[in-house]
């Protein structure tokens, strides 16, 4: 038997890129899985339906994708080196040490404690091989000797569980970009409208939409520089929260989706893009290189004001450029999440 951790996720809806992971994941593995929580007060797994204890046995699994330290679950380390059952985790990245200045303060101060915990498992899913290397690359600075190796698993990019767009939507009247992400520094808003700017100034006539919830550590000032430019440029929208029904009708609108983060696990907005037919603008890093290389994709280089004015300024006018970026999209395979649960559970077999 799986049991699977939702001790944070279970309540909430789908938003942030880590929520939809878990929704989707429990999706996918229903009837196959058991959903359970971690008890604070008790210390221990409860079945997170009826709130009783979870009947653990060595022949089960325990399977979490959720982020966890001893602060914030205290008995997890016990947990852990009793081993009433076998263990399985998803690691995500290891932003919070590679970014602590644009990290909040309590991911950065637990996140070692949760990469040293992920040595206890004896299976750990990587939600990409960039992630994989950090992983390991960690384990081996701190002389730590891992139960398992680290390996990669690739996400879906049916993030709705819409059908694929395989047809060409019809021209907007004025092309649109698209951006979707938490607002914060990592995700590099800023930088794109600084682009954009210039890009409108310059005559190139078309509409910027950014969605995505505020990170109330860093994101105020780049919700606030948003909301300014909103009331002045009628071609800019800022969209808080967005249920599935109108992002599907921001992609199926949009000529691209703009991405030019700084640092990512995975990158889910360029696989859920390329889902929908969309072509892909994105940041030239390794991660997101994994995705990208096969095709409706341009990558540009992180923070190069000129590369990204270039890429965004082909993508919207040259039609012939756009038009082999939406073939490459819509013809090139995907990974959809039931493949991921299935090779999930080929790993836990």
């Amino acid at each position: 038997m799986i049991h699977y951790d939702i001790t944070k996720m279970g309540g909430k809806a789908p938003r942030s890129g880590l929520t939809r992971l878990s929704a989707r994941l429990q999706q996918e593995l229903a009837g196959r899985a058991t959903p359970v929580a971690w008890d604070v007060r008790r210390r221990a797994w409860v079945d997170a339906a009826r709130r009783l204890p979870a009947e653990l046995t060595k022949d089960d699994w325990l399977l979490t994708v959720e982020l966890f330290s001893e602060a914030e679950r205290p008995g997890m380390r016990d947990f852990i080196a009793s081993r009433p059952c076998r263990l399985a985790a998803m690691f995500h990245d290891a932003i919070p040490l590679r970014f602590p200045h644009i990290t909040w303060p309590h991911s950065v101060q637990r996140h070692p404690d949760y990469m040293k915990l992920l040595a206890g498992f004896d299976r750990v899913f990587a939600i990409s091989e960039a992630s994989s290397a950090d992983l390991t690359g960690f384990w081996r600075w701190q002389g730590v000797t891992p139960r398992a190796e680290a390996t990669a698993v690739m996400l879906g990019a049916d993030f709705d569980g819409a059908a694929r767009v395989t047809n060409f939507p019809a021209p907007a009247a004025r092309p649109s970009l698209l951006c979707v992400g938490i607002i914060e520094p990592r995700k590099n808003q800023p930088f794109l409208l600084e682009v954009t700017g210039v890009l409108w100034k310059e005559g190139v006539d078309f509409d910027l939409h950014v969605v995505g919830r505020v990170n109330p550590h860093f994101g105020p000032p780049i919700e606030k520089q948003m909301r300014a430019l909103q009331k002045r440029e009628p071609r800019f929208r800022y969209h808080a929260s967005a249920p599935d029904t109108v992002l599907q009708k921001l992609h199926a609108g949009a000529r691209a989706v703009v991405f030019p983060t700084i640092a990512e696990g995975c990158g889910l907005p360029l696989l859920e893009a390329l889902w929908r037919g969309v072509p892909c603008v994105c940041s030239d890093l390794p991660v997101l290189r994994e995705n990208s290389d096969g095709g409706g994709c341009l990558a540009a280089t992180v923070n190069d004001a000129a590369d990204w004015r270039e890429k965004l300024r082909s993508v919207l006018t040259d039609s012939a450029l756009h038009a082999r970026l939406q073939r490459e999209a819509i013809a090139r395979p995907l990974p959809r999440w039931a493949d991921t649960a299935a090779v999930l559970r080929a790993g836990l077999a």
